[in-house]
């Protein structure tokens, strides 16, 4: 088991673990939950799916330390994450008699880890919760840092609030449940995290490492890790997203702007629009004179080598204007004017504000939009 700490000015420093069998093993990962607890009681904040695959094993090791679970569970999928069962996962606190003592475990991938953070976040004004991420993309990427949300139709992650977790449980052999499609989907934040700031990491993930994508147990331990470390890294600089952090989004501008305007359809799933928005900005900023076009052609080829989409018209059909009106309604636009994440090669991401929407218009249609 490998332990990663976040720290930062405005939050308490907790840990993230990262290894096999930290579920199913009562002295392992239930232990270390029930070593936070203040009470001995705890909500589980689950999808119906990861429920029924790994919340008796939490259940009942909890169990061996004397810890009562009460279990919620939502439905599978991108819709979870709003208002309605955001309400739901409140009232289902209120119902278990939470007080401000107990805590919320989120057992699940992004969507859950979202919505049950902004649920400690909101209930008695907040109550401690960790995050048991099921899913690769929640263990290298949502898990960490604190950001909670739901969606509206008017765009993702819009209504949120910063609530780090108390601890992160990353599970390498929960893995081993995840279908292969969403597996890659993880692997697409693993690839932007060597695409902002580690160049070798990424060197690493086309080549030794590329088993990772396959689901190779050492190749995804590793990249958990490192992926790990570096999300760490940043958000200890920056929690509230003011600055540096902002370069985790990289790929996010284009790629929230296509989940959106497909209405969240499993068409499209958050990894695979990341994918595809790290192309599309690699080589925008080819477009822009910010890198050169082979760095452009090698994320592309080493995206598409992990099963990944790498084309616009993958994803589907498109209209230019529709996808900058999202944009500028994104949570990194300001006054309505288009900010992105861009690139000056591999592993040299940078924030850029005050982009010419005649710009993204003509790579739109350079790229296949309408």
């Amino acid at each position: 088991m490998t332990a990663v700490s976040v720290s930062g000015a405005g939050f308490a420093p907790y840990e993230v673990l990262v290894g096999s069998g930290l579920l199913a093993d009562a002295a392992a990962g239930p232990a270390r939950i029930a070593a936070l607890l203040k009470q001995p009681r705890v909500l589980i904040v689950s999808d119906e799916t990861v429920a029924s695959l790994h919340a008796p094993a939490l259940i009942s090791g909890l169990k061996t330390h004397g810890v009562h679970a009460e279990l919620a569970t939502v439905p599978a999928g991108e819709a979870s994450k709003s208002f309605a069962h955001l309400e739901r996962v409140l009232d289902r606190c209120a119902e278990a008699g939470l007080d401000r003592k107990d805590m919320i475990v989120a057992l699940g991938g992004g969507v859950v880890g979202d919505l049950a953070g902004l649920a400690a976040a909101l209930y008695m004004r907040g109550v401690d919760f960790i995050q048991v991420p099921t899913t690769l993309l929640a263990q290298v990427d949502s898990s960490v840092g604190g950001k909670t949300a739901i969606d509206t139709p008017r765009g993702k992650n819009l209504v949120g609030v910063f609530h780090q977790p108390r601890l992160v449980l990353a599970d390498i052999d929960v893995l081993k449940t995840l279908p292969e499609r969403q597996l890659r989907s993880g692997w697409a934040e693993v690839l932007k995290h060597g695409l902002i700031c580690d160049a070798d990491f990424f060197d690493w993930l086309g080549g030794a490492g590329a088993g990772g994508a396959a689901g190779d147990p050492a190749a995804l331990s590793e990249a958990v890790v490192r992926s790990v470390r570096i999300k760490a890294a940043v958000v200890g600089e920056d929690e509230k997203e003011a600055g540096r952090r902002a370069l985790l989004n990289l790929g996010h501008t284009f790629g929230h702007a296509l989940e959106t305007a497909l209405g969240y359809d499993e068409a499209l799933t958050h990894g695979e629009a990341v994918a595809l928005g790290c192309c599309m900005a690699f080589r925008f900023s080819a477009r822009l004179g910010l890198c050169e076009d082979g760095d452009a052609r090698r994320v592309e080829a080493v995206t598409a080598a992990a099963g990944l989409p790498t084309r616009l018209e993958q994803a589907g059909a498109f209209a230019a204007d529709r996808l900058i009106a999202l944009m500028a309604g994104d949570k990194k636009a300001e006054g309505g004017s288009l900010t992105f994440i861009l690139a000056r090669g591999i592993g040299r991401a940078e924030v850029v504000k005050g982009v010419d929407p005649a710009e993204v218009r003509a790579f739109l249609l350079a790229e296949g939009a309408a």
